[in-house]
């Protein structure tokens, strides 16, 4: 007998794409690339490495991922009718946690580009950077788009996203 995560699984091509699209454009899809942008401005000092920021990027992305999954599990397990079993709460939890690891994938492919020193280091990092405040702007706009907004709010809802994924870029970096 299949549980509902076993029939919410993608069986063609077409909606395992649609599946990662859905997770890029989750609330931890857009977090992640919050979070990853985060982590190129703290860890892309003067003379960072694109080696030594992927390795932050990528590590720091798992520890949160894995900390999603497990509070997902425990937050989940025995919950509704109280039957909910452990196995199908983490099944659920790794499921709705999957956009903390599908945002880190753009950044993390632009950063192993000045590992392979086919860009420099410094350019590594800053179009990383930079391609996080640019998918937040997508992101942003995707979503007013899926409410059949205006065009106007569109690119408002666009501009909003990645400044407030600038102004946590600037916060964090502040922080440390």
């Amino acid at each position: 007998m299949q549980d509902s995560f076993d029939q919410d699984r993608p069986d063609s091509p077409s909606d395992r794409l649609q599946s990662v699209t859905n997770s890029f454009g989750s609330e931890e899809g857009v977090y992640g690339v919050i979070l990853v942008a985060g982590l190129i401005v703290v860890t892309g000092a003067e003379n960072a490495t694109a080696w030594s920021v992927f390795l932050a990027v990528v590590g720091t992305v798992l520890v949160f991922w894995a900390a999603h999954v497990y509070a997902g599990t425990v937050s989940r397990h025995g919950f509704g009718d109280g039957t909910t079993g452990l196995r199908k709460a983490f099944r659920d939890a790794l499921h709705h946690s999957w956009g903390l690891l599908v945002s880190a994938l753009i950044p993390a492919c632009i950063l192993l580009l000045g590992t392979s020193h086919i860009v420099s280091d410094p350019v590594a990092i800053w179009l990383a950077l930079w391609t996080c405040v640019a998918v937040l702007a997508v992101l942003g706009f995707v979503a007013f788009t899926r409410r059949s907004s205006p065009w106007w709010v569109r690119l408002l809802g666009s501009l909003a996203t990645a400044g407030f994924g600038m102004l946590m870029i600037l916060l964090k970096a502040a922080l440390h």
